[in-house]
C-alpha cells in the first residue's frame, strides 16, 4: 500500500519501517501513526517477511507525539489524540506479540512515545550519540504507548519510576548498562548491524521464536503451574513442527540447520 509518512521496503526477508518525517523530528501525527500501525500488519503477515526493522529518517529516530499539532487543534485534540493513540497503541500491541522478531535502529532521539515505541520492540541497536528521554511528565502528560508497561519489566520498578520522574536523557552508554538497549554502535554502522542482527535472526526458526517470546512475556502475569502448562505445549508443538524436525535432525547430522517455516 502507499505510505504517506514512512519508507516501507522489503529485502533479504526484512522489512525495514522507516519513519519519515525528518523535519519534524519524526513527531508522531495522525499520518504517520497510521502508517505505522498499518506498516506493522502489512510486515506481520507478508509471510517473505522473517523480521522488522524500524528506524528514523533524518536526525532522529522520534520526537514523541507533535505537540505543535496539539497546540493547533485545541477544539479537537481530545478527539485528535484518542484517534492517534489509537493507530499507536495498535501498532505497539502487534509489535510486541508478532512472531518475528522485530529490531529497533535508535538513530537518534526516542522520546515520549518514540521512547515508548523502542520498547515494545524485540531488540534495540543504539547509536552512540542517540538519547532516550521519557519526556512526558516534564510537559504535564503521562506515559502511553505501552511504556508504563515495558519500562519496569525491563528496569524494574524503581528506576522506572526515577526515569519518569526526573525525566533525564538516558544517554547510550547508561541505556546499555541499565539494559535498555542490547547494544550500543557508531552512528555510521548503526543500520548495517541492526541489518546483520535481523537477518542473523530471520535465519532462525521462527516457530520457536515465536514460542520462546511469548512464554516470556506472558511469564510476568502467570501463575507457576499454569507457566509449566504452556511450556508444555509449547515443546510439544516445536518438536511436531517441521522446524523441530529440522532441528533434530541438523544436531544428529552434525550441520547448519535450513529453518523455512
Amino acid at each position: 500500500m502507499a505510505y504517506e509518512c514512512i519508507v516501507y521496503q522489503v529485502k533479504d526477508a526484512v522489512a525495514t519501517i522507516t519513519l519519515n518525517r525528518p523535519d519534524a523530528y519524526n513527531a508522531l501525527n495522525l499520518a504517520l501513526a497510521r502508517d505505522v500501525f498499518h506498516a506493522t500488519i502489512e510486515a506481520d503477515e507478508d509471510r517473505a517477511v522473517r523480521a522488522i526493522l524500524i528506524t528514523g529518517a533524518g536526525k532522529a529516530f522520534c520526537a514523541g507525539g507533535d505537540v505543535k499539532d496539539f497546540a493547533d487543534n485545541p477544539d479537537r485534540i481530545g478527539v485528535l489524540v484518542k484517534e492517534l493513540t489509537t493507530y499507536l497503541h495498535g501498532a505497539v500491541s502487534r509489535l510486541a506479540r508478532a512472531q518475528k522478531p522485530v529490531i529497533m535502529a535508535v538513530n537518534g532521539v526516542a522520546a515520549g512515545g518514540g521512547f515508548s515505541l523502542a520498547l515494545a520492540c524485540d531488540f534495540r541497536i543504539m547509536a552512540a550519540s542517540a538519547r532516550l528521554k521519557q519526556a512526558f511528565t516534564s510537559n504535564a502528560l503521562c506515559i502511553d504507548a505501552g511504556g508504563t508497561f515495558m519500562l519496569p519489566r525491563i528496569v524494574g520498578l524503581a528506576r522506572a519510576l526515577e526515569i519518569a520522574t526526573f525525566d533525564e536523557p538516558i544517554v547510550a552508554d547508561r541505556a546499555l548498562s541499565w539494559g535498555l538497549v542490547t547494544k550500543v554502535v557508531d552512528d555510521a554502522v548503526l543500520l548495517d548491524e541492526a541489518m546483520q542482527l535481523a537477518r542473523h535472526i530471520a535465519s532462525k526458526s521462527l516457530h520457536t521464536f515465536g514460542w520462546s517470546k511469548a512464554l516470556l512475556t506472558n511469564a510476568f502475569d502467570t501463575p507457576w503451574e499454569t507457566q509449566l502448562e504452556y511450556e508444555r505445549q509449547g515443546l510439544v508443538d516445536c518438536v511436531a513442527h517441521p522446524d523441530g524436525v529440522e532441528g533434530m535432525h541438523a544436531f544428529l547430522e552434525k550441520r547448519t540447520p535450513r529453518y523455512n517455516q
